[in-house]
């Protein structure tokens, strides 16, 4: 596969430095807030890498916050200054890596999360097979690093239909894994429950040899979870109470929060589903590349820039910058997670692209009035604070 994560253009960049101690848990400020807290840099776009502001909390969520986060591992000093992985191996074995050190940290939910194709589509465009296809091949391989480790993985797919595709086509590479590494599906739960799937049941008259998963989930040390879609999820989450029981489990590059924005719609899992479950999985490894354009009144008139949000266990959150020569540059760093509009805002003020004076009509329809998703306000209603650290 090619090393390309994402194609962008942006001006070339010169990024300093700096870090700073983190802090507990709070839910993001109100968007006005966050607005009239915010500063554009100068043009110049040498400015040090920076850390938000401490948005204000109430005194019980805070105080509530501060203990979940004295309770959790406390992250590195800093993250990486830069980042460009060189190719998909280099990528895969950045995310292993950061599982291992979360479960020597005690975590048993975490989230890995980087594009699994070396292009722009995602899994609602193009090929579902590449996507599919691409994302075992890949959690395969972190796997196999896992399992270097002494543990024993189960690459866990949604149903026995796709686990029989899967099995095929990657049997010779299961086989020469020794038992270190093994497929499954998530029905395992309800043939494990005594319960009746007529799916599951129909899907197996087409299993084409494929060994019965069941033995090999019971055994298993670590789960890794991919090709999950929405619907899906409560499957997901059954799983974890009735096979893993507590074991580690990994979900690889199921985009947890498209996952979470089509909770609550009609014929999908109810919002619910996030606040008692997903909202427990830890990021352990996430890189999220994202596009963005301005149009200014001078030449050229427009400009794109790239950036991504990028994590991994057990550094801090960091907004990246793209530059030129593809590497991502660190510009903006914390403890909390950046949602999607704070870190818009990171990467213009960076670039030198955030101004519009602060409060004014220019602003607010740049913004628009909502910059930030239900699931990201909701944070009263979470059972766990565990996604946002």
């Amino acid at each position: 596969m090619s090393s390309a994560l994402l194609s962008g253009v942006t001006g070339g960049t010169s990024v300093g430095c700096h870090r700073r101690a983190p802090r507990p848990f709070a839910p993001h400020a109100p968007r006005a807030a966050r607005a009239a807290a915010a500063a554009p840099l100068p043009a110049t776009r040498a400015a040090p890498r920076r850390a938000r502001a401490p948005p204000p909390a109430a005194a019980a969520e805070a105080g509530a916050a501060g203990e979940a986060a004295a309770a959790a591992p406390a992250p590195a000093a800093g993250g990486r200054m830069t980042y460009r992985p060189n190719s998909y191996s280099e990528l895969v074995a950045d995310a292993a890596a950061a599982v291992l050190a979360a479960l020597e940290a005690g975590l048993t939910r975490m989230e890995v999360e980087f594009p699994p194709i070396p292009t722009n589509i995602d899994a609602y465009k193009g090929s579902s097979d590449l996507w599919i296809d691409s994302n075992v091949q890949l959690a395969l391989a972190g796997a196999k690093l896992i399992a270097a480790s002494g543990r024993r993985v189960h690459v866990v797919l949604p149903d026995l239909g796709e686990y029989a595709r899967s099995y095929k086509i990657f049997k010779s590479s299961l086989e020469a894994l020794g038992g270190a590494v093994t497929l499954g599906h998530l029905k395992e739960a309800s043939a494990k429950s005594g319960g009746f799937d007529p799916l599951n049941s129909f899907q197996s008259l087409f299993a084409g040899g494929a060994p019965d998963p069941a033995p090999a989930g019971a055994a298993a040390d670590v789960f890794l979870v991919t090709n999950v879609s929405c619907v899906e999820v409560p499957n997901l989450e059954a799983y974890c109470q009735t096979v893993a029981k507590g074991k580690a489990f990994a979900t690889w590059n199921l985009e947890l929060d498209s996952l979470r924005g089509d909770l609550g719609l009609l014929g999908l899992p109810p919002k619910d589903v996030h606040y008692r479950f997903l909202s427990s999985i830890r990021p352990v490894f996430f890189l999220r590349p994202r596009d963005y354009s301005k149009s200014v009144s001078v030449a050229p008139f427009i400009v794109n820039y790239s950036g991504a949000l990028f994590r991994e266990f057990p550094g801090p959150w960091q907004v990246m910058l793209k530059q030129d020569s593809g590497v991502y540059a660190c510009i903006a760093e914390d403890v909390v997670r950046y949602n999607l509009g704070e870190v818009k805002e990171e990467l213009m003020a960076a670039m030198g692209l955030n101004t519009e004076e602060v409060g004014s009509m220019a602003a607010f329809l740049r913004r628009g009035y909502k910059t930030s998703t239900w699931f990201e306000d909701d944070a009263a209603l979470e059972q766990s604070k565990e996604w946002r650290m």
